[in-house]
């Protein structure tokens, strides 16, 4: 049987003469134990008797391991022998060894007593052998044969009385007490049966008691019966033909009495294996010699053959060095008369390297977790029928892989990783592993794996950016998709499933859950309800992305959401105001010059950027060409100098509108009251109430603003009549105005923006004393150096629309 030894670079270069390994690792097999000390030092006995039942009990295991029965299944136990057949199973729910098969003792060991079959149990996690074996017991199942159902014995009348003959044995494949145990003889006058002990077992020979007459009898038969010792006692008989000869006194000799050769065992049938050569003196048929096997198995009767004339022994039957080694034949040679002599013939079977290595996966695990240090993929064991150098191995695999082969003990090896495995890097291994042997010619077989590396969940899933930047239009439709976020994970499976959610955003204030909402699945952002710009310019978003593994692992990306203004908002006039029962009317002296501001429209759009540009224009007049409205600030001036013939009252409908697309609008009206003076008051009161506004919930602001200013503006030109009227001479019913020395203080009345105001102007007020009336009329603007101004921008363009 083939072992595994450790072979040096000699070794190889004398059994391979100039052939030159590849560079390889190669790990040699040995039979102490290198890589695992858990092995058992004494092996375990146990025995069964033969031709029992599959399935038959043998033997609990779980005193002998030092196990509990949940423990087997856990750590992975199982029985391993060397070769590929299993005749033994271990059971584990309850421990129990049982058989396979039924074991056939004499097919197993043959006569060799006691019969043993060597096994191991192997326990995986962590790995562990026990050695032991199985003794198979002999039960009596085998009755004695004979090989030749009827002897022949020729024997000289002149053989004297005491002369002993050896008679061929029976067979009896049983052993111990069931093996051939007694021989008996038919009663008869001339012979009686003496038992010999030897080492092939008791030798059955016949003593002559009488002394022969052929003429008195020419033939005798007896029965031969072979008795063996089992319960219950089996037999088996030959017939016994003795013919009596006439007188034959010189027996056979050989020339040699043991013969030893050696016979390669591929060596075709019909070859010659040896030559035996007997020779006689005597003359006549008592000289001539015939050759037979004596005392031959029938293993020997089916292997080789005999010449009985010339003693040439021939193959009838390749020969196997892995079944028998060496064959002992006994040869015979018989004159005419009847005496023979014997020699022996020593066959030896010569080893050649016909078998190629044999390798025994007994636990092959396929899938490996990743991240592991030095996890057992598999334990094997190896084998080689052929002996010396035929049967030394040597175990390798490929050296680009993160594998190494150790070896254990009788010829078991494991392979394991080389440290941690990364299944990103490579998902999977296809190992070869090569069984060569050191014979000529060298001999190989290789067991190909596949190891797939299972995942571990070890990558958080990565966003493609660190910050979404997405733009909505304002006034959207609910569910809207506003964008895509996306994140890969590069694991697999479940751990690769990756799951999007929205996290707490970092202002507390934001109603995110009402503003959007995300796709679990695929990351889609949608808006949830319409969104204003003019509420809601940008906001962020944390989106976050977990995979499905355990534990789970997650990242996170920024969102920002910016909405896009849309031209949802008309222009809003502040002033004049507009929701008022009295018209407001603006006083312009009919002396006034060209370019006279009269007023200013101020307007505001909620939008931004262009949809919140505003312009401006004059759709109406009661007189055309009189007036005009600068586009681009809303200051209506007048556009010629004034005469006699224009009407007192004038009204104007300014048009104020936005750049949006499309464009939206609104309308003011304007009241325009030409004056000679300030002599005499026109203003009339209002014929109807001032009615109390509503406030305009969107506008209130601006009201408030606006009345703020228009307070201001009055007390201010209110304390500009008192002083005015102090100066003035005392009449009672008709007072002039006085003017105060100096100017009147600038910037009371300042409204900046677009479209707003954005010069100070100065009104002279005379209020008529003893009218009972609270009318004040404008008599003349005072606008330092304005006039000069105003002509000049006349003379360089014409700005208004009228």
């Amino acid at each position: 049987m083939g072992s595994c030894l450790p072979g040096d670079r000699k070794l190889m270069e004398a059994g391979d003469g100039k052939e030159h390994f590849l560079k390889q690792r190669q790990v040699l097999i040995f039979f102490v134990l290198l890589g695992v000390a858990q092995a058992a030092s004494e092996p375990r006995h146990y025995s069964v008797a033969e031709e029992m039942e599959s399935g038959s009990f043998v033997a609990n295991l779980l005193k002998d391991l030092g196990l509990e029965v949940n423990e087997l299944a856990e750590r992975g136990a199982r029985v391993v022998s060397k070769g590929k057949k299993m005749r033994l199973h271990l059971d584990r729910q309850t421990g129990d060894l049982l058989l396979n098969e039924k074991l056939d003792r004499e097919e197993l060991c043959g006569l060799v007593e006691p019969c043993v079959l060597p096994f191991q149990v192997l326990l995986e996690n962590p790995l562990q052998f026990f050695q032991a074996d199985l003794r198979i017991r002999d039960i009596n199942d085998h009755s004695p044969v004979f090989l030749d159902k009827e002897i022949i014995l020729k024997i000289s009348e002149s053989i004297t009385p005491g002369t002993t003959f050896l008679i061929e044995r029976a067979q009896d494949l049983d052993v111990g007490s069931n093996s051939l145990q007694n021989y008996t003889l038919s009663p008869n006058s001339h012979f009686h049966l003496n038992l010999q002990d030897s080492p092939e077992g008791i030798l059955p020979q016949l003593v002559l008691d009488k002394a022969l007459d052929r003429e008195e009898r020419a033939e005798i038969r007896l029965t031969l019966t072979a008795l063996d010792g089992g319960p219950p006692p089996r037999s088996g008989t030959a017939l016994v033909r003795i013919e009596v000869l006439d007188s034959n006194d010189n027996a056979p000799e050989f020339t040699k009495l043991f013969y030893e050769v050696q016979v390669l065992e591929d060596s075709p049938i019909g070859f010659q294996v040896a030559m035996v050569s007997a020779r006689d003196l005597d003359i006549g048929t008592n000289g001539e010699i015939s050759y037979v096997f004596s005392q031959a198995s029938e293993e020997i009767r089916k292997t080789f053959q005999i010449n009985a004339t010339s003693g040439e022994l021939f193959l009838t039957q390749k020969l196997d060095f892995e079944s028998i080694q060496t064959y002992t034949l006994n040869i015979q040679a018989t004159d005419g008369g009847g005496l023979s002599g014997s020699c022996v013939v020593f066959v030896q079977v010569m080893d050649l390297n016909d078998n190629p290595p044999e390798l025994t996966m007994s636990t092959f695990i396929d899938h490996i977790p990743e991240n592991l240090q030095e996890t057992i993929t598999a334990v094997f064991s190896v084998s080689d029928p052929d002996s010396g150098d035929n049967g030394r191995m040597v175990c390798s695999i490929q050296d680009d892989l993160p594998f190494l082969l150790k070896p254990s003990v009788e010829n078991f090896y494991t392979l394991v990783t080389n440290g941690a495995l990364d299944r990103e890097s490579q998902a999977e291994y296809n190992i070869t592993i090569t069984v060569s042997d050191l014979g000529t010619p060298r001999l190989k077989t290789q067991h190909n794996i596949t190891v797939t590396v299972s995942d571990v969940n070890d990558n958080a899933p990565a966003f493609s950016q660190t910050t979404y930047t997405l733009r909505v239009r304002e006034n959207n439709s609910p569910a809207l998709h506003i964008g895509t976020v996306s994140a890969t994970d590069r694991d697999a499976g479940a751990n690769a499933q990756v799951t999007y959610s929205l996290l707490p955003p970092r202002d507390p204030h934001l109603p995110l859950a009402s503003l959007v909402s995300i796709n679990a699945d695929n990351g889609q952002l949608f808006a949830l309800r319409s969104l204003d710009y003019e509420a809601l310019q940008a906001f962020e978003v944390r989106v976050g992305a977990a995979d499905r593994g355990s534990p789970a692992l997650s990242s996170q990306a920024l969102v920002r959401v910016l909405v896009l203004d849309d031209n949802d908002n008309a222009p809003f006039v502040l002033y004049p105001l507009q929701n008022g029962s009295a018209p407001c009317t603006e006083l312009v002296p009919r002396a006034a010059e060209a370019g006279y501001l009269v007023t200013k429209v101020v307007a505001v759009d909620g939008d931004s950027g262009q949809n919140a540009w505003l312009s401006f224009q004059l759709l109406k007049a009661t007189e055309p060409g009189l007036f005009g409205v600068w586009a681009h600030n809303g200051e209506v001036r007048t556009a010629r100098l004034l005469s006699e013939r224009d009407a007192v009252r004038h009204r104007l409908l300014v048009l104020v509108k936005d750049n949006g697309e499309p464009p939206l609008s609104a309308s003011v009206t304007l009241h325009v009251l030409l004056v000679d003076g300030f002599s005499q008051p026109y203003l009339p009161l209002p014929d109807v109430a001032a009615a109390e506004a509503r406030a305009d919930p969107l506008t209130v602001y601006l009201v408030i603003a606006l009345a703020s200013v228009s307070s201001l503006f009055l007390c201010s030109a209110l304390a500009f009549v008192a002083v005015r009227l102090c100066r003035r001479s005392g009449a009672a019913s008709g007072g002039g105005c006085a003017v105060p020395e100096g100017h009147f203080p600038g910037h009371l009345v300042d409204v900046s923006g677009a479209g707003t105001l954005s010069q100070s102007y100065q009104y002279e007020v005379c209020l008529a004393g003893g009218t009972g009336t609270s009318e004040f009329k404008f008599l003349k603007p005072i606008v330092p150096n304005f006039l000069g101004l105003g002509e000049e921008r006349v003379s360089e363009a014409n700005p208004f629309q009228g």
